[in-house]
């Protein structure tokens, strides 16, 4: 007896597929790209930080006189190297103090200078009412 099974071949397959080597190409070329996008992106970066110039703020000069419940009348003047020591290089601070009414009523003028630039001084003026300070140019005995 014999049976009439058929043996049947299948016919290849015609898929269509990317062989490793192209992935591995195209993996490559992908990563190269990226990395140039990324290095100039840093570069650019680093070069906008090197741009930035830090400059002094005056709560720096205003804050003693704020927190303190005597000024004396007088001229001042120092280096933000003082105070903090290499972080504003070039940098210089001056302020005057003068009494300008009865019972303890001053006005500070302050100026911070640029000596590396030579641009304009910036300049602020404030005012404080310390009725403990000692008598000044507006009153002379209290």
């Amino acid at each position: 007896m014999t049976l009439g099974l058929q043996h049947r071949s299948r016919p290849a397959r015609q898929t269509s597929a990317f062989t490793l080597l192209e992935v591995i190409v195209a993996c490559s070329l992908f990563f190269m790209v990226a990395f140039a996008v990324l290095e100039i992106i840093t570069v650019g970066l680093v070069a906008a930080r090197k741009l930035q110039r830090t400059e002094p703020h005056f709560e720096f000069l205003i804050s003693p006189h704020v927190l303190t419940n005597i000024l004396n009348e007088g001229n001042y003047s120092g280096d933000f190297q003082e105070i903090m020591p290499d972080l504003y290089p070039g940098f210089s601070w001056e302020y005057q103090i003068e009494e300008v009414g009865s019972n303890g009523f001053f006005r500070v003028d302050y100026m911070i200078i640029d000596a590396t630039s030579g641009s304009k001084p910036r300049t602020l003026t404030t005012f404080f009412h310390k009725p403990a300070s000692p008598p000044g140019s507006a009153t002379q005995a209290r």
